[in-house]
């Protein structure tokens, strides 16, 4: 693989979304949802976060394998 950092860059993506994702699950994010109707603010900005980082490594990684062609 001649990218790694657009691996790393993704596999940060993924675990930053998985955050979110398990966040929005919390306790925190429950008296969130019933006040206001939305998850907490934590954890949509690593689900926001955690998109545009996976993002951004997944256009590494295809940039890289397009131009090595």
């Amino acid at each position: 693989m001649r990218n790694p950092a657009g691996l790393v860059v993704l596999i940060l993506g993924v675990v930053l979304l998985v955050f979110g994702f398990i966040a929005t699950g919390s306790l925190g994010s429950s008296f969130s949802k019933f006040f206001t109707g939305s998850p907490s603010n934590k954890a949509i900005w690593l689900i926001i976060s955690g998109a545009v980082v996976a993002s951004t490594g997944a256009f590494m990684i295809a940039r890289g394998k397009s131009s090595s062609s």
